[in-house]
This record gives C-alpha cells, structure tokens and sequence, in this order.
C-alpha cells in the first residue's frame, strides 16, 4: 500500500468527516442497528469487478479509523497497480456493524481515486515511445483536488501545479489584461517571483504567439488548442530558436488524439478528463467466509 504525505492525510480526514457526516448523520446506520447483533463479527473484501489500476487504498485505512479502529484493515495489494477483475485488493474484519457503517464512504474513496488512476494510465499508455508525459490540470473536484493528483501520480501521470499559489501559468485573460503583451507578462512574473525556481509558462493559442514567448525564453509554452500540424510546426520553431523551452499541448486532447498529439514531438499533454471526467472503477464490498 502507498503511503499518503501529510497534507494528502490532511486533506482525506477532511473529506471522511464530511462524508460519514452525511452518511451517518447523528443517528448512524438504523438498518443495520436494526438487523445486526452489536456481537456479530464479519471478514469482508473488497474486490475488483473490473480491470483497473488501484488508487486510494490509505484513504480505506483512514476510513476504518474514523468508523471503528478496532476493525483490522489489510491491503492485499499496492497502490499504482494493474488488477484484473475478481482481484481482492483488501480485507476487512470486525464488528459487522461496523464494516457496513464504513461500507459506502470506503468505497467512494477508492471507486474514485481508481477511477482516476485508470484512466491515467490509459493515456500513459497512449503515448508510450513518445516523449510527452502526461498531466493533470487544476479541474478537480473542490477539496479533493490533492487526492485527484495523487491518483494521476499512481497512474504514471506528472503532477501539473497544485493551485494558484505554486505556479505561474499566464493564461489568455492574463494577456488580455496587458494588451496582448507576451514579453512584458513574463517580464512582470519575472521581476515577481525574483530568484524563485517557478517555472514562468505562458499559454499561446497561434504560431505568431508562439515566437513571442520563444524570444522571451519562457521557461514552458501552452500549446492552446492547436492542429497536429500547428504543434508540429511549432516543435520545428522551439528546436530552431529556443531548444531548452518545454512545450505542453492541451484541449481537445482525448484518448483518440492523444498519441498523434505526442507524435508531434511536444514535451508535455495536459489532460482536464484525467479528474473530471474519470468514470468510478467498479469495485465491491463482498462477505468473506
């Protein structure tokens, strides 16, 4: 099982409050209060009903301690890996109660965070040959967002920035607001961030763009939207005049496109659908003799 750093710990307690709040209010799970001994002892699994790739495996731990720490939690395999359907991934043993208390927000979490890695891993493997790794964007779901990335990272994706505050990323409507100006916005993100070690990247939608943001050194140039043969046309224009600059192709970019977009030779492919188009992995919590 991966481990969590302590600010995606952070952020998952957050999210487990949140979610057994609403799960099990103040009155917590009445059917099985109901129906179920308080004595009765259970040993479940949860268990792959499809191909994927595991995700969020730390974040069932986390789960079992918010809900009962006397239940006994163990992974049967590690984050970051290929499982065929019917792999159990995990078992669960302990109060009955508690294993279906902790049943649906459990399995949210890793459904999910699988669901993301998955799909990561699909364009990974897309691409493979080809020097473009793949990213994520900023386009996650509020509060999950250090979750999302971790999901992306056991995909074999490459973290994008976390937020506005780690990276300077000039976009269109930063443009707009400096009349169009590529070497003055990286002049002023420059003379900003002072020695810092952020990269400056500046998003271009034209080849005309493009030379600008070249003839400044901008540390990355955002490939906004263009053909195949405009990214082509563009790597020939960053070999030619500015050979360290990193260019990232992005929009539009899906898992039919995006092979033909790294035989361009661009360095990097943002992907927005890594996090939020991802569809769950279909993952069960089944009663174990």
């Amino acid at each position: 099982m991966s481990r969590f750093t302590s600010a995606e710990i952070t952020a998952c307690h957050q999210l487990i409050d949140l979610a057994l709040a609403e799960d099990l209010g103040a009155l917590g799970d009445l059917t099985s209060q109901a129906t179920i001994p308080a004595e009765t002892q259970a040993r479940s699994a949860f268990v792959a009903r499809q191909p994927g790739v595991v995700a969020g495996l730390p974040s069932l731990n986390l789960v079992v301690e918010a809900v009962d720490a006397s239940m006994s939690f163990q992974p049967q395999v590690t984050d970051g890996s290929p499982v065929a359907a019917g792999t159990v991934l995990a078992y669960l043993a302990g109060p009955l109660q508690s294993i279906l208390a902790a049943e649906r927000t459990a399995l949210n979490f890793l459904q999910h965070l699988s669901g993301v890695a998955s799909l990561t891993r699909k364009y990974v493997e897309a691409v493979a040959g080809y020097r473009a790794r793949i990213l994520d964007t900023r386009k996650t779901l509020p509060g999950w967002r250090l979750l999302e990335k971790y999901a992306v990272r056991m995909g074999g994706g490459v973290n994008h920035r976390l937020g506005l505050y780690d990276g300077i990323l000039i976009k269109d409507n930063h443009l707009h607001g400096l009349g169009g100006d590529i070497r003055r916005a990286v002049e002023l993100a420059r003379s900003h961030s002072g020695n810092s070690q952020l990269a400056i990247e500046v998003e271009v939608e034209t080849l005309e763009q493009l030379d600008e943001a070249l003839a400044v050194k901008a540390d990355i140039v955002l490939l906004d939207n263009m053909t195949c043969e405009q990214l082509r046309a563009a790597v020939q224009r960053r070999d030619a005049l500015a050979p360290g600059v990193l260019l990232e192709a992005s929009g539009g970019v899906s898992l039919a496109t995006v092979r033909a977009i790294a035989a361009t030779g661009v360095d990097r492919i943002s992907v927005g659908a890594l996090t939020h188009s991802a569809p769950a992995l279909d993952i069960a919590l089944d009663y174990w003799q």
